[in-house]
């Protein structure tokens, strides 16, 4: 008896999602509408920081020093540009001085200082034109943007005979937050058009390609909702957004993808509806869990990092790929019992055929696959005939892509993440180019302990006698505590500057120290960051393995996941380092090259790079596993299970390498490179590991790609995912011999 003919098995689980598919259309509509109200002003309240630790040396000086001495911790610069005039003119340093009084008398702010009142070299631009109003706005992230958005109208600009532009590091992250706002936006807009044209030309049908999209857009505003909700109990980071709308949209549509594709091969095979949603619930449903499980434990990963930078994409990931499977698993469904056959409706592909009209029902979508299989098809045949030059000459290609990445530098996100045109990144440009001394970017030690003024100049003197000391200023003492400020030889964040941090912290003093400034905030980034990848691989790797241990059975293909995966983002992160830390195509890509990788950037791009190609390979081995559980014949299996996917893992890698390409014409560095780098892992992974490294792998390894222990296979077999029908014994059997590969010719069971 063919499966077509078989009586349809209608489990428990389609039951529940197709019992009632109005009301549950119903209900998701209306909790989809909640969600847009309870999630309408999450931009407003993220923040846009957290790449420090904040259990680190650095991150306690930075908040004792706000606490005791809040004058030596500036977040708010005013550049103060006197024109052809000099800033000592007395017009000009009137106007400045009653520019500092102003700002003094605004309320949320403190601490304010200017060159016009100290007199400090650093505060004075070295052609004398420019020079600075320092101050620091008081609060938390939200009250210091309301002080800022409050007062920059009323400084920025022309007074009598000065120019001022607003500055510091709230400044950087406010426009920053803006810019992202702005870009995400526009994003959507590009995605979201470009994304339905594609899924057009995928499905043919105008209905099937909604479908995708409308599982993308309630797991968009889902994960927004439960951001927002986040947001009264911990930080968040205003960069989740931008992975909550590319992994809304590409895993939603990846899903979506899958089992439409599914539904619509079992309805042209004969099924009903309901009997076509059992059989892709039973086997693509299954796939969908997997692979939402498994991008679900890179991204969870990210959790074990102290920064809140990071847990925010672990939030934001986790939140949008559960959602994004539970609207593939349960809305998904209930749409196409009530759809049927109309799934089909609105063929735009008509429009392009011009007297090729055929016969009714023969361009099914049974007929449509078969034709866009032929190809994946004879690719695999011709890679597994010739296996050992595709490994070697693929794995070859992927590491020389990824090594520029040996020469990795990481620093710290600055203003040069914002275009050159921002006006935060225009005035520490000016600074950077035109200050002496590197004002802001020295190191701030931090003593804390009853002394005498003999105890602070020999600590003084010590430090002033460390190879990389520039000038120490200082102490400032209030009580039992006091500061000192180092200036580095060299620029802030440079080696040199890292090896004075360690210096000056293995330096004897007679009290307790702790030092901060971006050096210091840089080696406690760096530090954090090693700390945590050895758990971080190690969760990932073991929890992977296990899940695709449970989809196979096998142990060799759970190893060949894992390995063959993070191969596919070797050139990811080549890219990185080519192109966005040396700076080339700087110009075509509209970017400021700082010289470095921001230290967390590459541990988010990994873990979702692997996790997207992790996505693609549960696709790819779910059907060469289902077909193996039919035949037992592993060359076939292979090939069929290429057959079968290739061409819908390419689209779906296509389309959401679109998705992430609009996130990558953002405006700010790190998203550019987080959407572009992005991209160009999945497309990697998709058109060249799963076309071809990975069938030449599994050709080599033959028959022991199945293999496992007595002890796991009666373990899974019990507790594994089983999709297909066991293997006859007379195909087992025939296993046992030299495997020929065969051609798969439009079977009935799809």
């Amino acid at each position: 008896m063919t499966e077509v003919n078989r009586p349809p098995r209608v489990g428990g689980w389609t039951r529940f999602v197709t019992a009632r598919p109005r009301l549950s259309l119903l209900v998701a509509l209306l909790i989809t509408a909640l969600a847009v109200v309870a999630g309408s002003d999450v931009a407003d309240r993220l923040g846009s920081g957290g790449w420090e630790d904040p259990k680190a040396e650095s991150t306690y000086a930075t908040k004792a020093l706000e606490r005791e001495f809040p004058d030596s911790q500036p977040n708010f610069l005013l550049l103060v540009d006197a024109g052809s005039a000099s800033v000592d003119d007395p017009e000009v340093a009137a106007e400045a001085k009653r520019l500092a009084e102003r700002l003094a008398a605004e309320k949320g702010v403190t601490g304010v200082g200017s060159y016009w009142q100290s007199g400090a070299p650093t505060l004075r631009a070295e052609d004398g034109r420019e020079a600075l109003i320092a101050a620091r706005l008081a609060g938390d992230e939200t009250a210091m943007n309301k002080t800022l958005d409050r007062i920059a109208p009323e400084f920025r600009g022309t007074h009598g005979p000065v120019d001022v532009k607003i500055g510091g590091i709230i400044a950087v992250r406010h426009e920053m937050q803006a810019i992202i706002q702005e870009d995400l936006l526009r994003a959507e807009m590009i995605a979201l058009p470009v994304t339905l044209v594609l899924l057009v030309m995928v499905f043919g049908s105008a209905v099937a390609a909604l479908l995708p999209l409308g599982v993308g857009i309630v797991a968009i505003l889902g994960t927004n909702a439960i951001l927002r909700g986040l947001t009264e109990v911990t930080d968040v980071s205003v960069f989740a957004l931008n992975l909550t709308t590319a992994l809304g949209l590409g895993l939603a549509i990846d899903y979506a993808l899958f089992i439409v594709r599914r539904f619509r091969e079992e309805l042209s095979t004969g099924a009903t509806p309901l009997a076509a949603v059992a059989t892709t619930l039973r086997t693509a449903g299954r796939t969908v869990l997997f692979s939402a499980l498994t991008v679900a434990v890179s991204l969870a990963a990210m959790m074990v990092f102290p920064q809140y930078f990071l847990k925010s994409f672990a939030y934001a990931g986790i939140a949008v790929v559960l959602l994004a499977a539970a609207a593939a698993l349960i809305l998904l469904p209930a749409a196409l019992v009530l759809l049927g056959e109309r799934v089909n409706a609105l063929d735009m592909r008509r429009l392009f055929r011009r007297g090729k009209a055929k016969p009714k029902g023969e361009d099914s979508a049974a007929d449509t696959a078969a034709e866009e299989g032929a190809v994946w098809g004879r690719m695999a045949a011709l890679v597994m005939r010739r296996a050992p030059f595709f490994a070697i000459a693929t794995t070859a290609g992927l590491v020389l892509l990824g090594l520029p990445f040996l020469g990795v530098k990481f620093g710290t996100a600055d203003d040069r993440q914002l275009p050159s045109s921002a006006e935060s990144h225009v005035v520490q440009q000016h600074i950077r180019d035109g200050f002496p001394g590197s004002p802001g970017g020295g190191l701030e030690v931090l003593a804390e302990g009853r002394a005498t003024e003999t105890d602070y100049a020999a600590y003084k003197e010590r430090i002033a006698d460390l190879p990389e000391v520039l000038r120490v200023d200082g102490p400032l003492v209030q009580g039992d505590a006091a500061y000192f400020t180092v200036l580095p030889k060299g620029e802030p964040v440079d080696e040199g500057a890292q090896r004075l941090v360690g210096d000056i912290r293995a330096t004897d003093a007679p009290f307790e120290t702790s030092v901060t400034g971006t050096a210091a905030v840089l080696v406690d980034t760096k530090s954090a960051i090693a700390d945590g990848i050895p758990w971080a691989l190690s969760f990932i790797a073991i929890v992977t393995l296990i899940l695709v241990f449970l989809l196979t059975g096998s142990v060799l293909i759970p190893l060949q996941a894992v390995l063959l995966n993070a191969l596919s983002l070797t050139a990811m992160f080549g890219a990185m380092v080519w192109v966005f830390q040396d700076g080339h195509l700087s110009g075509l890509l509209s970017f400021t090259s700082p010289g470095s990788i921001e230290t967390t950037l590459p541990v988010l791009m990994f873990c979702v790079a692997f996790g997207l190609s992790m996505d693609y390979g549960v696709f790819l081995l779910s059907r060469i596993k289902e077909e193996y559980d039919h035949t037992g014949d592993h060359t076939a299996s292979v090939r069929f299970g290429l057959q079968r996917t290739g061409g819908l893992i390419t689209a779906a890698a296509v389309i959401l390498a679109v998705v992430m390409t609009a996130i990558g014409t953002s405006r700010v560095t790190n998203t550019k490179m987080l959407g572009l780098g992005i991209a160009l892992a999945v497309l990697m992974d998709a058109m060249v590991v799963r076309s071809l490294l990975v069938p030449a792998v599994m050709r080599l390894t033959g028959r022991a790609t199945w293999w496992a222990p007595a002890p796991l296979k009666r373990f899974h077999e019990r507790f594994g995912l089983s999709e297909g029908e066991p293997a006859s014994t007379t195909a087992l059997t025939a296993e046992a011999e030299p495997e020929k590969p065969e051609p798969i010719s439009s079977p009935t069971r799809v």
